[in-house]
């Protein structure tokens, strides 16, 4: 929505030129709503270094009740060639970037190791339901794909209100992928690969 107001949404791309990319997420959730409960969502712009850009995010009730807080980190490319561009100081400011981070406390959203051993394996192959406008995966199915691969007993008794995600390689339709489950330091990973297991997509961390 900030994107469309400041002529950098999804129907500009055809103007532009230029599409962004979602490269890491960060959650934690602190209240659950329930269902049908009304939330206000808050977010604004941060900084930008070079190639990168942050967005952060609040989640309140109706209450003023702080139900979640997340960070996330962006990457402009070339719509139609898929090029890093650099973010310019006149295209970061039309987004009134604001200096304000909700991980104050916390190192910045960024790399996540990758497990060397693991214990379980879930094979999917993607779906046209599964892409998005870039004709990638979806973000969000990344994660859906993540809860689909942990085990049963680690799904139904823990509630992870802590989460991270750091995109690597695009998802296209057709591929088949490996997703593979890990315990590591009472951290849940799964990193999921291309189906020779050469290549790294994507790596969720989960947390109590």
């Amino acid at each position: 929505m900030h994107s469309n107001e400041v002529g950098y949404g999804l129907n500009d791309i055809e103007k532009t030129g230029l599409t962004w990319i979602l490269l890491n997420w960060k959650v934690r959730v602190l209240k659950r709503p329930i269902y049908g409960e009304k939330i206000l969502v808050k977010t604004w712009a941060r900084n930008s270094e070079k190639f990168y850009t942050y967005r952060d995010f609040e989640v309140y009730d109706m209450n003023n009740n702080l139900l979640a807080i997340a960070t996330t980190k962006w990457l402009l490319l070339n719509a139609k060639t898929m090029e890093i561009k650099k973010i310019s100081d006149e295209l970061i400011a039309k987004y009134s970037p604001e200096n304000v981070k909700v991980f104050e406390d916390e190192a910045e959203i960024g790399k996540i190791p990758v497990p060397k051993e693991f214990s379980c394996l879930l094979t999917y192959k993607v779906q046209r339901k599964d892409i998005d406008i870039n004709n990638h995966m979806h973000n969000v199915y990344y994660l859906d794909l993540a809860y689909e691969a942990l085990p049963e007993e680690i799904y139904y008794n823990y509630e992870f209100n802590n989460f991270e995600i750091m995109y690597k390689k695009e998802i296209k339709l057709g591929e088949t992928v490996k997703c593979f489950y890990s315990n590591l330091d009472d951290f849940h990973y799964i990193v999921i690969k291309s189906e020779d297991e050469k290549t790294l997509h994507c790596v969720i961390k989960f947390n109590k």
